[in-house]
C-alpha cells in the first residue's frame, strides 16, 4: 500500500483545510480556479479522513510547498514524497517539520514568521480620510517600479491586479504605497494580504495602515476571512495590523530548501 496519495477532489481538500480555515488561508485560495492549474496536493489517505495534506504550488515563479498542521503526519507524509519535490523550491512549514528534509535537502533559513487573521474587523472604522486609490492593470509598471525601488525580491504575480484588489497612494503624481493580495477568492470567501510596501521617502507617515484599511474593507464586503503572513521579528508591521484588528493565528517557519543528491 502506498503511504501517500495525489489528490484531485476539491471538495476533500476542502473539507480538511477547513477544519482550521485561518491556518489554511492560503491553501484554501489555491483552490480557486485562477490558481487550481499550478497546484499538486499530496494526503497521507486516499479519501478522507486525513490526517496530512500539504500543498506544493509550481507557478511561474520558484515552486513553494505548504506543509501546514501536526507536525507528525506532515513529517511522515513530506519523507515520503520526498523524491517527487523539486530539486530547489520555497516551504512554509509548522515549526519541526523541517525534520523532514534531514539527509536529502540542504535548508536555507528565512526565519520565524507569523500567520495573523482579521478577527475584529471593526477596527477598520477609523477616522482616517480616504487618500488610496483602487490599482488595476493598467497601473502596472508603477507597481513594478516601486517593488523595485522599496520591496526588491517580493513575490508578485500581475495578474492579481486583475482582481482591482490593490490599493495605492500618490504624491506628486508618483505611486509611493500599495497594499494588495496574494491570494483572493471570492468563491472560497477567502483573501491573504500581500505586497504591502512604502516608498522608503515616505515611510513613518502611517500610508501603508491607510492602504491596509481601505483594502480590508474592500475585501470584507466579498469575503468571511482575511489573512497574512509577517516575518516574527516585523515589530512595527505586526502593530499596526494589531491596530487594524489581526490577531495572531499560529507560528511558522519559511526556508529556500536544495536537494542534496
Amino acid at each position: 500500500m502506498p503511504e501517500w496519495f495525489s489528490l484531485h477532489d476539491k471538495p476533500a481538500i476542502e473539507g480538511f483545510l477547513r477544519r482550521n480555515t485561518d491556518l489554511h488561508l492560503y491553501e484554501l485560495g489555491d483552490l480557486d480556479e485562477f490558481f487550481w492549474p499550478h497546484t499538486l496536493w499530496f494526503a497521507d489517505a486516499k479519501a478522507p479522513p486525513f490526517t496530512a495534506i500539504c500543498l506544493l504550488y509550481v507557478g511561474p515563479s520558484q515552486p513553494t510547498l505548504l506543509a501546514l498542521g501536526e507536525p507528525a503526519p506532515l513529517t511522515a507524509l513530506i519523507r515520503n514524497i520526498s523524491d517527487l519535490l523539486p530539486v530547489w523550491f520555497y516551504a512554509h512549514v509548522t515549526p519541526g517539520v523541517e525534520a523532514a528534509f534531514e539527509g536529502a535537502f540542504q535548508l536555507e533559513p528565512h526565519g520565524e514568521h507569523l500567520k495573523m487573521s482579521l478577527n475584529y474587523p471593526t477596527k477598520l472604522l477609523g477616522t482616517e480620510t480616504p487618500r488610496s486609490v483602487r490599482l488595476g492593470p493598467q497601473d502596472l509598471p508603477e507597481v513594478l517600479q516601486l517593488y523595485r525601488e522599496s520591496y526588491p525580491g517580493n513575490w508578485f504575480d500581475p495578474r492579481m491586479l486583475e482582481t482591482r484588489e490593490y490599493f495605492g497612494i500618490r504624491e506628486a503624481g508618483r505611486l509611493v504605497s500599495i497594499a494588495g493580495i496574494h491570494v483572493y477568492s471570492p468563491t472560497l470567501r477567502v483573501a491573504a494580504l500581500g505586497n504591502i510596501t512604502t516608498a522608503i521617502s515616505h515611510r513613518k507617515k502611517g500610508l501603508a495602515t491607510i492602504t491596509t484599511r481601505e483594502l480590508c474593507l474592500s475585501l470584507m464586503q466579498k469575503v468571511d476571512h482575511v489573512g497574512l503572513n509577517v516575518a516574527a521579528d516585523n515589530h512595527a508591521a505586526i502593530a499596526c495590523y494589531r491596530k487594524l484588528g489581526f490577531e495572531v493565528v499560529a507560528p511558522y517557519r519559511e526556508f529556500n530548501v536544495h536537494r542534496l543528491r
